[in-house]
């Protein structure tokens, strides 16, 4: 899928919504007077999101990978100090939140990890570099992988139903 927009990356959808409730998270009485780490902790989650939206404006994929890695980099921050937080007794009582957030943080850098690694592997150095001729072999390239992608899908399902009359006849 093309995004030509960072709002409608799924990554930064789901950065965004690990800030929400981070934010929400150190909004409760068990982070009052941990202004540093409740800071620090809000910080760290605003900057998976605000990363990925830099980047993508960048124009190019050596900058985009730069502020992905950033990005990642912020969403193990958030999850260290989220394990941080979960230590002492007063609480125990927002574990299963913590728990909730890490994994979010978890889920992020597990989708950042995939979107960099495509991208190392891409050739194309970034939206500024592109002329309308290497877009059009782009989409053309890409449309292509996904016909034959949906071809696979039916040669597997029509073997599928193959088999089961097979076996339905035997």
């Amino acid at each position: 899928m093309n995004y030509d927009r960072f709002e409608n990356l799924p990554v930064w959808k789901a950065a965004n919504k690990l800030a929400v409730k981070v934010y929400s998270l150190t909004d409760r009485v068990v982070f009052k007077g941990q202004g540093d780490l409740r800071d620090e902790l809000r910080r760290a989650a605003l900057s998976i999101s605000s990363n990925i939206a830099e980047g993508f404006e960048r124009g190019t994929t050596q900058e985009l990978l730069t502020f992905l890695y950033i990005s990642r980099g912020s969403a193990g921050e958030g999850r260290s100090m989220l394990w941080l937080c979960d230590r002492p007794p007063a609480a125990s009582e927002l574990r299963s939140e913590m728990s909730n957030r890490r994994s979010l943080s978890e889920n992020n850098s597990r989708q950042l990890r995939a979107w960099t690694d495509s991208l190392q592997n891409s050739d194309i150095k970034g939206q500024c570099y592109l002329t309308e001729s290497e877009r059009r072999a782009f989409r053309h390239r890409r449309d292509r992988e996904e016909f034959l992608q949906e071809l696979r899908c039916i040669q597997e399902e029509n073997i599928r139903r193959m088999q089961s009359r097979s076996a339905a006849e035997d």
